[in-house]
This record gives structure tokens, C-alpha cells and sequence, in this order.
């Protein structure tokens, strides 16, 4: 009897641990796979090794060469003008276009062209007159001015053509400046002799280092201009009355062209 019943349990608890592991006793639930996102064509991440020789900045030399270039000026500018006045401004103004006409005959009769002959200013404006011991005002006095601005083609006649205007009546001649109508090929040369000069530094730092010059890496350059001679300044009143009996000495001088170039060399 005993042995029934144990053998009997036996099979109960093998029926059990079969129905433990039973595929209907695990509880299921459904599995979604994400489509991948990688594309088929894309490459990995390459990982670049730079080498410390790599990041060294190339050695260079900068050197600055000048050039200069000496012109003899061929045209002149210069302001000429016409003071008046009078305690009438119709009388001041009359007098004024009077001698101002006769400036410029005077220009014309020299050789001056029209369209070198350009008014630049003209200017009334009233001054009113004070009694000294008691500032009480006595009048009136009207001033006029009429400038122009003359460019003179040929400098030989320029002494002339001064004299000839003061003459006719201008009181006021300002700033002569001289100058070279067409400076191209001056600055030209006035380049070549800068980058000769820079190149010969370049060269001579080169050896004195113990170096090689490579390539041109930049180049720059600016200019200037400028003259040897003092601007004159002619300040004169009372127009005919202080006229020169011979004409005006102007010496015209030089005028030098300056140009920088400045190179940078790799050097090995």
C-alpha cells in the first residue's frame, strides 16, 4: 500500500514540473525590430593623425623696399583772387566785377584756355564799423571776394602771367602747386627700384642667416608724392597800384615719387 502511494506521488509531481514548463505557461508578447537607420553608403569616422611637423608655421622673411623717382614739374595751380570794398555794395560789387574781368582778360591774352580758369569762391558779406570810445556802431563797410582756381600749362610763362594779373587788379594770389600731369611711367619705375631694393635686403638677410629665400608669398605697396619746394604764399592789396615792374621770380623745383614695397619670402 505504501509503495503505491509513493509511486503515485512520484507521477504527480512529475506531471507537475512538465506542466511548469509548459510553452502555454510563459507569457508571450510581441518582438518590433526598428529598421536601421545607417545608411548602406555611409562610411565610418576616418581618425586623422596630424604630426607636430605639421602644425610648425612656415618660416618667413619680410623685408621693405623704397623707391624713388625725381620729375621736373610740368603744370602749375594756383588761386587768384579779387578783394573790394565799399560802404555801398553796388559800388563795391561793380568794382569788384571790373577788375575780376580783367584778370581773367589777362590769363586769356597769356594763353590760359577757358577751361583752365574755374571760380572756385565768391563771397559778400558786410563788416559793420564801431566808434572806439563808445562801440556805437557808424557804418557799414561791404567786402567781396572773387577767386579762381588757374592751372597753368606752361610753367616759363608762370612769372609772367603773376605779374600780369597783379596788374589788372588781383590782390590775393594763394598756394602755387606744382605738379607732372601724367606720372605713369614714373611710378612705374619708382615700383621696379622698390622691389629691387626689398629684394636685395631679402637677399642679404638670407645670407647673413645662413638661410635660402623660397617663393614670394605677399607682396604690398603704397606711394607718395611730394616736393622739394616751399609753397609760395602771395598776400597783396590794393590791386594795379602794387604791381612788380618785372615779372614774379618761381623756381619750380623737383618733385620726388615715393614708392614702398614690402615682400614676404618662406625661407629654407
Amino acid at each position: 500500500m505504501k509503495k503505491a502511494l509513493s509511486i503515485s506521488l512520484g507521477i504527480l509531481v512529475i506531471l507537475s514540473i512538465l506542466a511548469a514548463c509548459s510553452p502555454t505557461a510563459i507569457p508571450t508578447a510581441p518582438i518590433t525590430i526598428a529598421p536601421s537607420t545607417l545608411k548602406p553608403d555611409t562610411q565610418p569616422a576616418e581618425t586623422v593623425v596630424v604630426s607636430a611637423a605639421e602644425t610648425v608655421s612656415p618660416r618667413t622673411v619680410s623685408v621693405t623696399g623704397t623707391g624713388q623717382v625725381f620729375l621736373v614739374p610740368d603744370v602749375a595751380y594756383i588761386y587768384i583772387g579779387v578783394h573790394s570794398q565799399s560802404e555801398n555794395v553796388s559800388q563795391a560789387l561793380s568794382q569788384n566785377n571790373e577788375q575780376a574781368q580783367a584778370v581773367t582778360d589777362a590769363l586769356k591774352k597769356l594763353g590760359i584756355e577757358a577751361k583752365d580758369i574755374q571760380t572756385t569762391s565768391f563771397n559778400i558779406y558786410p563788416q559793420q564799423q564801431y566808434e572806439p570810445n563808445t562801440g556805437k556802431v557808424t557804418g557799414t563797410i561791404y567786402m567781396i571776394d572773387d577767386t579762381v582756381y588757374v592751372t597753368v600749362r606752361e610753367l616759363k610763362k608762370l612769372g609772367e602771367m603773376l605779374d600780369a594779373v597783379v596788374r589788372s587788379g588781383a590782390n590775393s594770389i594763394n598756394g602755387i602747386n606744382f605738379d607732372v600731369v601724367d606720372k605713369e611711367s614714373a611710378m612705374t619705375e619708382a615700383r621696379g627700384l622698390a622691389i629691387t631694393n626689398a629684394r636685395k635686403q631679402a637677399e642679404e638677410l638670407a645670407k647673413a642667416s645662413g638661410v635660402s629665400l623660397g617663393d614670394v608669398q605677399m607682396i604690398t605697396t603704397s606711394s607718395t608724392g611730394s616736393t622739394f619746394m616751399p609753397k609760395e604764399q602771395y598776400g597783396m592789396g590794393g590791386g594795379g597800384g602794387m604791381a612788380a615792374s618785372a615779372p614774379a621770380p618761381v623756381s619750380a623745383g623737383q618733385l620726388v615719387l615715393m614708392v614702398d614695397v614690402s615682400l614676404t619670402y618662406l625661407i629654407k
